[in-house]
């Protein structure tokens, strides 16, 4: 098994200075490259970190199997970011780990690209060239079911969500399909809970189309964020205006496409994220355009960042572009969301009335020409809620290498931020780096309460959130005759508390803390 080690840190700033401070950092160590394609954030505050990696000597003689490719490789961290579990899946060939969500019944769903045939670790046969692989895995990483899904052409995944009704849909590309439109379309698949397929649709123009990004709607639907070098033909309705566009599709809960929009100016401009915003989406990404198309904000230096917000039809409500002097790339985005005042200053408890309070943007800048001092070092920008820069800031380590991209950033419901990707001497031998930040300004954002429970009703687990800064708390539960029927210590903000064997009817959660504090709140078990 990897070392992860714990090490000093220090951050460099820009612009305006706010109160920022370094929780953790964590470098998992490698002498290969690996590649970090994700964090995701579970609901009780800890973090699954997410990629693909050669696995070492140590890891094989632990009893891991090993085909000297790349595997799905997992650690898991806790919300000190101490290791609770490491895993690999392994094909016999290259594997590799492109999305990872945590599902809503407290485990993990991977989507990745194989190349393996049936063996090791994968138990389905291939399906022709490359494949994509499904793994449903419960909280401690131990497998439930996983599905390999493709053609005789080569496919590979982008991502994976989970659906109002606790399925999936699942987004990937296809090369040059029989029942496709241009070099490289659009697959997406639609499966029930238990990994069945429901649906499918191919979707693309004439030319190549790759989705890069995915995420789930408020309705139960998704929306599609591809990077299109396509013109009208085949299911695509929108010409590109330039060399490569945004192209947004929103997709039913169903699967079925509601609208689509194309945006871009007459060079490249390659999207890469997206995020759900109070009154719509932000789309981001990079863009070598000037002002042509309809891209109306013009270019500083080498690739900017170009963000648009539209609304809920997929209309631009307004756009901007940033800069960092070098080819700059954009790999997270997080929003900010808090709850309007309503008549007499009161909040509302109605979450429809959620307003956007500001956006954060993670990524870093390759060198392109001149190397600037802080190229290949990972950086965030925050913006407000109607794009206006706030602040700008670079993140280095105590040893900082010569190449370090960020992979993904994430904030938390506590106003703490994650900070995962690649930290290498050269190129070749990558090492995995997290970071937890907290952040004096975004923390005033976040809405805070005493306590928090959710689900509620309850089932089978609940969470207890403690909005109080502590070091040790206990959190009681009583039914309602007073009885005390459990009791756990905690040193974390959010708890998993086991209600399984609680009868019908109403309890009592109390939180009692080292700093005096104390707060109730009361669940229903279903």
């Amino acid at each position: 098994m990897k070392k992860i080690y714990m090490s000093a840190f220090f951050l460099c700033t820009t612009a305006v200075l706010y109160s920022q401070n370094v929780l953790w950092q964590k470098d998992i160590k490698s002498n290969t490259q690996d590649f970090l394609s994700q964090v995701t954030t579970t609901i009780d505050g800890q973090y699954l970190i997410t990629g693909s990696s050669i696995q070492s000597s140590k890891s094989q003689a632990s009893g891991s199997k090993q085909n000297n490719g790349y595997d799905f490789h997992l650690v898991k961290l806790n919300q000190q970011g101490e290791e609770v579990w490491e895993k690999y899946f392994s094909g016999q060939n290259h594997d590799f780990l492109s999305s990872s969500i945590a599902t809503q019944e407290g485990g993990f769903v991977l989507a990745g690209t194989t190349f393996s045939l049936k063996g090791q670790d994968k138990k389905d046969e291939s399906k022709g060239g490359s494949d994509l692989w499904l793994i449903k895995i419960n909280e401690f990483g131990e497998e439930q079911w996983q599905k390999t899904l493709g053609t005789a052409s080569d496919e590979e995944a982008r991502a994976v969500i989970q659906t109002t009704d606790l399925g999936y849909f699942v987004a990937g590309n296809v090369q040059n399909s029989a029942k496709g439109y241009g070099s490289k379309d659009i697959w997406i698949i639609r499966l029930d809970k238990t990994g069945k397929q429901t649906s499918e649709l191919i979707l693309g123009g004439k030319g190549l189309d790759e989705v890069e990004k995915m995420i789930p709607t408020k309705d139960g639907g998704a929306l599609l964020g591809i990077y299109s070098r396509s013109t009208i033909g085949g299911s695509k309705k929108t010409e590109n205006f330039g060399e490569g566009d945004y192209w947004i599709i929103k997709l039913s809960k169903d699967g079925k496409v509601e609208w689509e929009k194309n945006y871009g100016g007459k060079a490249d401009d390659h999207l890469r994220t997206l995020a759900l915003t109070s009154t719509g989406y932000l789309i981001g990404g990079e863009s070598r355009s000037e002002r042509s198309g309809n891209k109306t904000s013009g270019i500083e230096e080498g690739t900017d960042l170009w963000l648009i917000s539209l609304n809920e039809r997929g209309e631009e409500l307004w756009q901007k572009s940033y800069n960092f002097k070098n080819r700059d790339v954009l790999m997270g985005m997080s929003v900010i969301s808090g709850k309007q005042e309503a008549g007499g200053g009161k909040l509302s408890t109605d979450n429809s009335t959620l307003s956007t309070k500001g956006i954060l943007l993670g990524g870093y800048t390759q060198a392109e020409g001149r190397i600037e001092s802080d190229d290949e070092t990972f950086w965030m920008l925050y913006l407000n809620q109607e794009g206006k820069e706030e602040w700008r800031k670079h993140v280095k380590g105590e040893s900082r290498k010569k190449e370090e991209r960020l992979s993904d950033i994430k904030l938390n419901r506590d106003g703490s931020i994650i900070l995962a990707g690649t930290s290498a001497e050269e190129l070749g031998k990558e090492n995995w780096k997290i970071v937890k930040l907290g952040d004096g300004q975004i923390d005033q954002l976040i809405e805070k309460q005493d306590i928090k429970v959710y689900p509620n009703p309850v089932s089978d687990y609940t969470y207890v959130e403690i909005g109080y800064e502590f070091k040790e708390a206990d959190i009681l539960l009583y039914d309602m005759s007073g009885k005390l029927l459990q009791q756990t210590k905690t040193k974390n903000k959010v708890t998993k508390i086991n209600t399984q064997p609680l009868i019908q009817g109403a309890y009592l959660i109390t939180i009692k803390t080292d700093t005096n504090q104390n707060a109730s709140a009361k669940i229903i078990k279903k």
